[in-house]
């Protein structure tokens, strides 16, 4: 993998890998994120990793469970396997903050690629959600990433769906587009 930096101007960030699973043998993924006033995302949990937010500059906005935290710079936060939490910049100014992934996660890694490639070409909704259910599945299953809500109910389809998606060749012509 070449590039390091990916932006996704729908969800107003830019994110860039500090650290692959690959380079820490599979400890951590070290991210940060450049985060425009307003900008965000959903809420979501994963199942095998957590994830650890640090606030560089400005104020990060943490959803956790049921908690709104405003982390400064150097404070942290953690969204421990399976803990609904999203991050957003709730603030007037563009934000940074770092998040590490423990264990690393190289399906992250690619999702990230795949998800903002996608969003570059047009092939998401305005909220970044990928138009094709193909994409949206095999995204969802790479990144770890389950959904509340509506989509609990359907994640196991999502799944199925996801591993013919991969039969079929989808992962690949993916991977093959925005990720090698």
């Amino acid at each position: 993998m070449e590039r390091r930096i990916f932006e996704n101007p729908l969800i107003k960030d830019k994110v860039t890998l500090l650290k692959s699973s690959r380079e820490t043998n599979g400890a951590y993924t070290l991210l940060e994120v450049e985060l425009e006033a307003g900008g965000g995302n959903t809420l979501h949990y994963h199942v095998s990793f957590e994830e650890e937010f640090t606030a560089v500059e400005g104020v990060l906005s943490i959803g956790l469970k049921t908690r709104q935290l405003h982390l400064k710079p150097g404070e942290t936060a953690v969204a421990g396997v399976k803990e609904l939490h999203r991050f957003y910049n709730a603030g007037k100014t563009p934000i940074r903050f770092q998040v590490k992934l423990t264990p690393g996660s190289t399906g992250f890694e690619k999702g990230i690629a795949i998800g903002y490639g996608l969003a570059d070409d047009g092939e998401t909704n305005k909220k970044g959600i990928p138009k094709k259910m193909d994409h949206l599945a095999v995204l969802l299953d790479l990144t770890d990433t389950r959904l509340p809500g509506f989509f609990s109910f359907i994640m196991p389809y999502l799944l199925r769906r996801s591993k013919r998606a991969k039969r079929n060749g989808v992962l690949k012509n993916l991977e093959n587009k925005y990720w090698l």
